[in-house]
């Protein structure tokens, strides 16, 4: 293992490296960093030489250069990096006394953090201490994607031997930065991606400026997150000089500084630079006004926005650039669109895939028309209250516990059943979409067991399976000892269309109160039992959404009864304490309250 880490730099211990150090990516026109063979030896043990050769020439002609970059020798075995000699002695001298001041500062951290006891903070307090936590990180992680960045970059598989990584022991870049830091892949690849759009760029060995000068800078004045940072790379790297669109490249910088005036709530500019005559500054990055540093000018004027939030203004910027890009990409986006079922995890099959924005927005309305229709607060007239008073009428509103998730999720189970069960749906081999389960009838008379769906990896629970037959039925397949076909039955245990048909003029949707799911979106449910002996009759059935059909045998959950052919329902203890049974909303053609008053 190599002892020595001084002479893999040609940059003075505590010194911004110089020339050929500096990162070149994205210019295709100077070669890689090249470290000497002379060096490598003495990293790995083989020479006593210390001197720091001369550079290699930036093509990549010389013999020495690629007889350097070769891996002949056997890759050092790893050691803890801290234990190196050339490491420890970067913890002296006045590099050392930087290095130092950064564990006192991360020591004051912890030590004024211990001395505050969060939760018992006021709500000012724990404001003020929020955003200070945030303002103190930001300048930490500016540093993280500077320092994994200038690793990366010495640790890349071109320079073979030479390279940090193979000198450390550590297969390529990542193996080395999760060595170093203890972090995850994607967080090192992240923090590399970052870094190589807001670092110094050579070219022909001149330094130039980050591709991302504005988000640099703010990066470096520890006023812009990561999360901001990155949404705004991401956002216009395409409209760079080396991106896919010919974009004005003033309108890139000018969309650039917006976004992170918009992200950071202050102005960064150009300050004069050494040939400038005037000293107008760019203040928003439109022109060659001063072509000195990008510094911080003062406030913004406007208001401050969120990470997320820029990432929206940058899709806006993209449509400024390229203003034509839309309708030429329509194709490619189009044919990216893609939906798909992962594999079963933890009774989830997640979905993969994405959409187009107007798909997204027909989506999107689709779910906020019902969704809003919870959204606004009720109060109780006085003809509700008397109902209420008197027994017919559920008190409060009825708090729903799913997420905005659950709740989309359930509004496109329902569009997704009544378009299986329309009679203009397609039908497959004569028959229409069905769901095929399979289950014993064994299990399904003793209500213990799992059911199996046809193409579905996951086994389906026997609750699950009752509320398929409440809506659908079933039909027997009866087989021989060999497992051979022997019969099929007729459908039994099934609302007829006609039954539906009088029960949803009957109920007019699911009958829990405040549920706002329409009636072509419910099912059928046996309020007594088929397998108790309930009859399949419009007596016995009421219409349920499917999240109240499928919860409602829990304990402590809604209550149904019919009285009269009509139901009744009984709240849980936590939304009527009472316990007492009431009538559910009737259809609006049967609600006295929508009668006339002459009748």
């Amino acid at each position: 293992m190599c002892d020595e880490l001084d002479s893999g730099s040609t940059a003075p211990t505590g010194t911004t490296p110089t020339g050929s150090n500096v990162h070149d990516w994205n210019t295709g026109l100077s070669g890689p960093d090249p470290l000497s063979v002379a060096a490598a030896d003495s990293l790995s043990g083989t020479s006593d030489m210390k001197a720091a050769p001369a550079a290699v020439p930036a093509t990549g002609s010389s013999r020495a250069g690629r007889a350097g970059r070769g891996r002949s020798r056997p890759r050092p075995e790893w050691r803890d990096p801290a234990e190196l000699p050339g490491v420890q002695r970067a913890h002296t001298g006045a590099f050392g006394q930087k290095l130092q001041a950064l564990d006192d500062a991360a020591r004051t951290v912890m030590a004024v953090m211990d001395s505050i006891d969060v939760n018992a903070l006021s709500d000012p307090e724990v404001v003020a201490l929020t955003q200070m936590v945030e303002r103190t990180g930001r300048p930490v992680d500016a540093a993280r994607v500077a320092t994994a960045t200038v690793v990366g970059y010495r640790s890349r598989s071109g320079l073979g031997a030479e390279s940090l990584a193979w000198r450390l022991g550590a297969s390529h870049q990542n193996d080395l930065l999760i060595g170093l830091t203890g972090t995850s892949v994607p967080e090192m690849k992240r923090r590399v991606a970052l870094g190589e759009k807001v670092a110094p760029r050579m070219l022909g060995g001149t330094v130039l400026e980050p591709e991302f000068p504005f988000v640099a800078a703010a990066l470096t004045a520890g006023e812009i997150g990561i999360d901001a940072a990155e949404n705004i790379v991401k956002g216009l790297a395409d409209y760079k000089v080396h991106g896919r669109f010919d974009a004005d490249q003033s309108l890139v910088a000018g969309g650039e500084a917006e976004l992170v005036e918009s992200a950071t709530g202050s102005v960064f500019g150009r300050t004069p630079g050494p040939d400038d005559t005037h000293t107008d500054t760019d203040t928003d990055g439109a022109g060659p006004a001063c072509t000195g540093q990008i510094v911080r000018l003062g406030d913004s004027a406007g208001f401050t926005f969120p990470a997320d939030r820029i990432r929206e203004m940058a899709a806006t910027w993209q449509a400024v650039l390229n203003p034509d890009g839309a309708a030429p990409n329509d194709a490619v986006f189009e044919a990216k669109s893609t939906f798909s079922f992962g594999k079963l995890s933890q009774g989830l099959h997640p979905l993969r895939g994405g959409v187009t924005p107007d798909l997204k927005g027909i989506m999107q309305n689709l779910f906020n028309t019902f969704l809003s229709a919870r959204s606004a607060p009720a109060f109780p007239s006085a003809d509700e209250q008397q109902r209420i008073e008197a027994g017919e009428l559920v008190p409060g509103e009825i708090l729903d516990e799913r997420d905005g998730g659950q709740k989309r999720a359930d509004i496109l189970r329902g569009i997704l059943v009544q378009v299986a069960q329309d009679p203009r749906t397609p039908t497959m081999g004569g028959m229409p979409p069905t769901v095929m389960v399979h289950v014993s009838a064994h299990d399904l008379v003793t209500g213990v067991g799992v059911g199996w769906i046809d193409g579905v990896e996951g086994p389906v629970s026997m609750k699950t399976i009752n509320q398929m037959i409440d809506n659908g039925g079933f039909r027997p397949v009866f087989f021989g000892g060999t497992g051979a076909v022997l019969a099929l039955g007729d459908t039994v245990r099934c609302f007829t269309p006609l039954q539906r048909r009088a029960i949803t003029a009957r109920d007019g949707g699911c009958i829990i109160p405040c549920c706002t799911c329409p009636p072509q979106w419910t099912e059928v449910h046996h309020v007594t039992p088929w397998q108790h002996g309930g009859p399949t009759n419009v007596s016995n059935g009421v219409l349920l959404c499917w999240r109240h059909h499928h919860g409602i045998d829990n304990a402590g959950g809604w209550k149904i009864r019919m009285v009269l052919g009509m139901p009744e329902v009984k709240a849980p203890h936590w939304i009527d304490p009472t316990g007492t049974w009431r009538k559910p909303p009737q259809h609006r053609a049967h609600d006295p309250k929508y009668r006339r008053q002459d009748e």
